[in-house]
């Protein structure tokens, strides 16, 4: 199964083994939760899925490499402890509590949270010695005499012994005992993360037009070579910081990130194109309605992956914008609910003492996703801007000293809230503007289907139309038979993010 499709099963999964019965206890007993095996090749998001799974389920994440341990590390140093059997004294060998299951009571002091997921990465790739421990483990959940806490899962991944030489092969013994999840490579599956990741959009534009680009390990005159999942994700990352410093990343830093030279190579000259296209058809220009005839019928004009390369410009700074759009509106939503706890406070207690607590809240999150070393940066940034947002109205609050605080407060937040309409706004006007502009240049053409088609599976994109609406969009759906009603379209749109938790554009009246 794709990535997807195998962070559903273990939701699922995690979601069956935490549920509880009329009387409070778990309806699995910890003895028949079975561990989590996902098993698939390198690079293809099996870690990533696991921060997100943790974040979706509100539940603690403690992940380890299993390989950077030896065996004292994961099962602890012996010490001698004295026992009475039969009426004598006995000298008995126990051990200090591991360094993992250490982390686990120490997240769950950190967070309060009492539930999770111990995720152990590369668990088929460990030495000799730590083999007999870690079927001790999955079977009993204990590390020498230490248990995991009782809400825990332990989940495990490893790679098959085709790409990594350091494999043991599990018997059936340890089989017998995990659910195992085989996972493949998909790019379908990972452009949907790659859209909401904001991965750039040449990686995404070339992939859409060399799709067998996207996975590939073969063995080479000089070792295996490779391209993965994360190869294009840390690309990605050195791409966009590249550009923000003003410099080029040429065919020799492409190879540093895809190490197979052919496609490495492909890939160099596809960005040089991209950038290429970028200068002559002016994208900004577009989306601010302001570009020339000519331009038009340059891409009128166009081979097809040239058209293909535009509406990738286009649709990677649509995305931007429709994301800075959902940045804004969700953080309007954290302020919105903190300020709901000071209004709800007053009275007892002064906003300024109510805020200081919001904010020292807000900063315990941060610090605990740092401290657990998060990916998220996302959700971090938002943390971040949310922090520093109260920070701000504190401040304001000590240096003016108003007379009614809270009506000061909702002043305050207005200035957001007008910042998210304003973000709205501006994405309208470029979806307006780019139609417009792919009207003039591409008429009923299928690049059209394909533009509209690549807006609904955007995440940010299509919260915004399920959000704000676009005339322009469902107008061309219709004329394009690319559905046959807006609210069958909408019902696409919310069914394809069925998970999101945004506010979608609530009034947020306090």
């Amino acid at each position: 199964m794709n990535i997807k499709r195998a962070k559903q099963e273990i939701i699922n999964t995690v979601r069956a083994y935490l549920a509880k019965d009329e009387f409070g206890a778990y309806r699995i007993p910890a003895v028949r939760q079975r561990p989590i095996l996902l098993m698939g090749p390198p690079g293809i998001g099996k870690t990533q899925i696991m921060e997100q799974i943790a974040n979706e389920l509100d539940i603690d994440l403690v992940a380890y490499t299993i390989t950077h341990h030896t065996r004292q590390s994961a099962l602890g140093l012996p010490f001698i402890e004295h026992r009475s059997f039969g009426g004598r004294e006995y000298a008995v060998t126990e051990y200090t509590m591991s360094e993992i299951l250490a982390a686990v009571w120490q997240a769950m002091e950190r967070s309060g949270r009492k539930e999770g997921i111990l995720f152990l990465d590369e668990v088929n790739c460990i030495s000799e010695t730590l083999a007999p421990m870690m079927l001790q483990f999955l079977q009993c959940k204990t590390f020498g005499n230490q248990r995991l806490p009782e809400g825990w899962i332990i989940a495990a991944a490893g790679n098959p012994p085709e790409y990594n030489k350091s494999v043991r092969e599990f018997d059936v013994v340890t089989l017998d005992r995990v659910k195992r999840i085989d996972v493949k490579e998909d790019y379908a599956a990972w452009k949907e993360y790659a859209l909401r990741r904001g991965i750039h959009g040449a990686i995404l534009s070339y992939l859409d037009i060399r799709k067998d680009h996207f996975y590939k390990v073969e063995a080479g005159p000089e070792g295996m070579q490779f391209v993965t999942a994360r190869g294009w994700e840390d690309l990605s990352e050195i791409l966009h910081t590249y550009e923000a410093l003003g410099l080029t990343a040429d065919r020799e830093v492409v190879g540093q990130y895809l190490q197979m030279p052919a496609i490495a190579k492909d890939f160099a000259n596809y960005l040089e194109l991209y950038a290429k296209y970028r200068r002559v058809y002016r994208v900004e220009e577009i989306l601010n309605g302001s570009w020339e005839p000519l331009r038009a019928r340059e891409l009128a004009a166009a081979p097809f992956d040239e058209k293909l390369s535009v509406l990738g410009l286009v649709l990677s700074r649509l995305n931007e914008s429709a994301r800075a759009a959902w940045q804004l509106d969700q953080l309007a939503g954290l302020l919105h609910e903190s300020l709901l706890r000071v209004k709800a406070a007053l009275g007892q207690t002064p906003a300024a003492q109510i805020l200081t607590a919001e904010l020292a809240g807000l900063d315990r999150q941060i610090a605990a996703k740092k401290e657990a070393g998060s990916a998220d940066r996302q959700g971090m940034q938002l943390l971040n801007q949310a922090a520093r947002t109260l920070e701000g109205y504190l401040h304001t609050l000590e240096l003016e000293a108003p007379v009614e605080p809270f009506d000061r407060l909702k002043e305050l937040f207005a200035e957001t809230l007008d910042q998210r309409a304003a973000a709205a706004d501006e994405t309208g006007s470029y979806l307006a503007n780019a139609f417009a502009f792919l009207d003039e240049s591409l008429p009923g053409s299928q690049e059209l289907v394909i533009f509209a088609t690549e807006l609904t599976a955007g995440f940010y994109t299509s919260w915004y139309i399920e959000t704000f609406g676009c005339e322009a969009y469902f107008a061309h759906n219709k004329d394009l038979l690319f559905a046959d009603t807006e609210n069958a379209l909408l019902g696409e749109i919310a069914a394809a993010r069925a998970a999101q938790n945004g506010t979608a554009g609530e009034a947020l009246e306090l």
